[in-house]
């Protein structure tokens, strides 16, 4: 919807501009072009100092539509970031979690890495992912690691609420912290966009990777585990190779935003 809004307000500066320039008496200065093309006889049109003017103004204005073009509707609402590979991670506090306590990232300053996962229970993707993020937490810990997997729920609907989601950890023995951004600034901040999305911490804190854990929603056909590579070499301070690749699931429920 934003997008198309842009759109429209794009063509209709350029429209506007078009009309202000042609319809200008000031600029009026020869007369129509015949039936060769171009406006009717009789017809004038703008000289070409103000043709220029407003080419240039309409490859601005398109430019602006370019850049923008990628931006969804939700990351133009206020607060709405858009965490990259090599950005600091934005620092959650006192978010409320299925044990009925409260928890921080500043909590985990004794770990290696930080697995975030952006996660719901009412969407069928991430219910497939939870018992590869309950082995993945599962192998780390036998690997002797300091690496530990945070779930966060942001979506906004009634399956997703906290008593929701203490029944869903419980019935499936979740390994991992399971929180509640009731806000859902955690999300925003990150630019969430889809569950499951991942992203990995190193030890700074710094984003090595983003996106979905592995190339196959279905877990017998995967051959690469993005998440578990970003691990890898966050525990060796490097970047992995692929530090982004698309998300997929369902899209993040955020409150309707009414200006």
């Amino acid at each position: 919807m934003m997008r198309h809004n842009l759109l429209s307000n794009v063509l209709d500066a350029t429209g506007v501009g078009l009309a202000l320039l042609i319809g200008n008496p000031l600029s009026r200065s020869f007369t129509g072009c015949t039936a060769g093309g171009g406006l009717p006889p009789g017809l004038v049109g703008p000289p070409a100092r103000l043709v220029g003017v407003l080419t240039r103004m309409t490859a601005a204005l398109l430019v602006a539509l370019i850049s923008t073009a990628g931006t969804s509707y939700a990351q133009q609402d206020d607060g709405f970031g858009d965490l990259k590979p090599g950005d600091k991670a934005f620092a959650w506090t006192q978010l409320q979690g299925v044990d009925d306590r409260t928890h921080s990232l500043a909590d985990l300053a004794d770990q290696d890495v930080v697995v975030l996962c952006f996660t719901s229970n009412s969407c069928p993707y991430s219910v497939d992912y939870e018992d590869r993020m309950m082995a993945l937490q599962k192998s780390c810990l036998d690997a002797g690691q300091k690496v530990v997997l945070v779930a966060i729920n942001s979506n906004s609907v009634k399956a997703d609420e906290l008593d929701a989601m203490k029944a869903r950890a419980t019935e499936k023995g979740f390994n991992f912290a399971y929180l509640k951004d009731e806000s859902q600034a955690v999300a925003k901040a990150y630019g969430a966009l889809y569950t499951p999305e991942f992203f990995v911490l190193n030890k700074d804190r710094t984003i090595v990777f983003r996106g979905a854990m592995d190339d196959q929603t279905d877990a017998a056909k995967v051959t690469t585990n993005y998440v578990e590579l970003a691990i890898h070499a966050a525990l060796t301070g490097k970047m992995p190779s692929t530090t982004e690749v698309p998300a997929r699931g369902c899209a993040v429920r955020y409150k309707r935003v009414r200006r």
